[in-house]
């Protein structure tokens, strides 16, 4: 019944009919193929760790197409940047669980230089095609450097579209097989790596350093084509949503002719509601909801932990809109995803 409210909801808050949505899995190349109204809308890809060091959601396109997600590392584009190469796709991970960086691991790292983890897809334990909406439900293991086991994951995807837009629903469930402490550090959880064009314009180079003290430059761009904007749900605009609280943030720019908004949506049942936002120019896109120090210039402290056999969720809901999207349109929609439980 849940489930069929909030479809309704959501239909009526952007005007548009739904769309039948088809699961296609190949396991040979390693990823479902998620199709909407017959068109590619994005792959689960789990291509294993000697390309990437988590499964992620890859490419992911418009209803018109267009891809909104970087080429690169796997597919490079001219113009586009290659910096921080474990920005791929969609995706979920820390900076640090015990000690061990998930957000940061790549085959560009040295593994001698600090502790790394690794996820791990375990498996597909179900996928549904529907004529309104599809759904994915995968598990996958939080490795520390020695192959231990640290969390398991179960991650839930729902998808469906409209003529306009493209929803991502993502519920993910860790259980500690171990104590685990998630350290209150920058660089988490929940992200998307946007094409260059949806980037702000760059202004000036810039260093960024992780809690390890790995900077990696961001030069200055042509800035021919980029016309990235945030927006969040108090109204703050630019990269001034970074370290700031919201429900919700807007990222709005064009693709060509193409007006095309990222909405990410926090959930109020998730840890640290309402989210801190890692809302970089560069096109790094992340509600970070655990490292609450560095935003809050350390007027908060969250060092959140789980004991062996606990378990946590978080709920993410991302709408891309080939389309206009108002505050008040994505108010509905949001409201829609939190009846959604």
């Amino acid at each position: 019944m849940r489930i069929l409210l909030w479809a309704i909801l959501l239909s009526s808050s952007l005007g548009f009919a739904q769309k039948k949505v088809v699961l296609t899995e190949n396991s040979a190349e390693k990823r479902v193929d998620v199709f909407i109204d017959g068109k590619a809308f994005t792959s689960y890809f789990y291509p294993g760790a000697s390309v990437l060091k988590k499964a992620v959601l890859y490419p992911i396109r418009t209803a018109n197409g267009t891809e909104i997600t970087r080429g690169w590392p796997l597919h490079p584009r001219a113009g586009e940047r290659i910096d921080h190469p474990h920005h791929v796709g969609m995706w979920l991970n820390y900076e640090d669980v015990n000690g061990h960086d998930f957000w940061n691991n790549s085959n560009s790292v040295n593994q001698d230089r600090k502790a790394y983890g690794t996820i791990v897809h375990t498996g597909i334990t179900s996928l549904k095609s529907g004529k309104k909406r599809g759904e994915l439900t995968v598990t996958a293991d939080w490795l520390d450097k020695n192959g231990g086991i640290m969390l398991t994951e179960t991650t839930t995807y729902r998808f469906e579209g409209d003529a306009q837009t493209r929803t991502i629903d993502r519920s993910t469930t860790l259980t500690a097989q171990t104590d685990a402490t998630f350290k209150d550090v920058k660089d988490g959880m929940f992200a998307i790596r946007v094409a260059r064009q949806l980037e702000h314009p760059s202004k000036s180079p810039e260093i960024f350093t992780d809690a390890s003290g790995i900077a990696t430059k961001v030069p200055v761009l042509d800035n021919t084509g980029i016309s990235g904007n945030y927006r969040n749900s108090e109204g703050i605009e630019g990269e001034a949503t970074w370290g700031k609280r919201a429900q919700w943030c807007n990222l709005r720019g064009k693709i060509g002719e193409e007006t095309i908004h990222i909405v990410i949506i926090d959930h109020p049942q998730n840890v640290g509601y309402p989210t801190y936002w890692h809302s970089r120019g560069y096109g790094l896109f992340a509600a970070n909801p655990l490292g609450q120090k560095a935003f809050s210039n350390g007027k908060e402290t969250l060092h959140f932990q789980l004991k062996k056999g606990e378990s946590v969720t978080f709920r993410y809901r991302t709408v891309i809109a080939s389309t206009e999207l108002s505050d008040v349109a994505i108010k509905k929609v949001a409201e829609a995803f939190y009846k959604n439980k």
